[in-house]
């Protein structure tokens, strides 16, 4: 299977096969960013999946490019499928959010059409750090559906009846996260993943 038919696998199990919230825009922006080490090393889902987040790197591969405020998430799920993300941490309002971005989605030399019409978006997620495990929690897009129809937020976004995408700025998306940030029914339908350390 194609390299590029490996990718779209993965955003369809793990963003599509659950009820996130998608956004064009990022969750931070470079001054959200901080250094830390709370996602480093080897994770194992709650699903058998494996979760490998390394720093990334600004430039060429060498020490002094390290970007720890940045990750390199390699993912590889029970079946042997892998699948690459960019993912930053941020705390708003003492708690911590992940942004999840798929990593050179378009630099693959066996494009198809089916290829272009898949953009990637941002999703993001509460993280809960414990001793040796990760919960992770989408926003569950049904939740923000009901919201939207019963004119309870005010954010910008774009319906297609299919699925709707955030199109506001990272200052934005921030106070809607910060306020429903302690809102159990938001990620009550959402996706999760606990992962623990190896």
């Amino acid at each position: 299977m194609k390299v590029i038919n490996f990718v779209i696998f993965s955003i369809l199990i793990l963003f599509l096969s659950g009820c996130v919230v998608y956004s064009f825009y990022p969750l931070y922006t470079e001054k959200d960013l901080f250094a830390n080490e709370i996602l480093k090393g080897n994770w194992e889902a709650d699903n058998g999946a494996l979760w490998s987040f390394e720093y990334a790197y600004l430039g060429e591969k060498v020490p002094e490019n390290i970007d720890s405020t940045s990750y390199v998430l390699n993912m590889v799920d029970k079946d042997e499928h892998e699948s690459e993300y960019r993912v930053h941490i941020i705390k708003l309002g003492g708690n911590y959010f992940l942004d999840f971005y798929l990593k050179d989605f378009l630099n693959d030399d066996n494009l198809d059409l089916a290829s272009f019409h898949i953009v990637p978006v941002h999703t993001f997620a509460k993280l809960i750090v414990t001793e040796n495990q990760l919960q992770i929690n989408w926003f569950d897009q049904s939740w923000l559906e009901d919201l939207i129809k019963e004119n309870k937020i005010n954010i910008r976004y774009e319906n297609n009846d299919d699925f709707i995408l955030l199109t506001a700025k990272p200052g934005e998306l921030q106070k809607f996260v910060a306020e429903y940030a302690n809102s159990e029914k938001a990620f009550k339908e959402g996706m999760e993943a606990v992962l623990t350390r190896k």
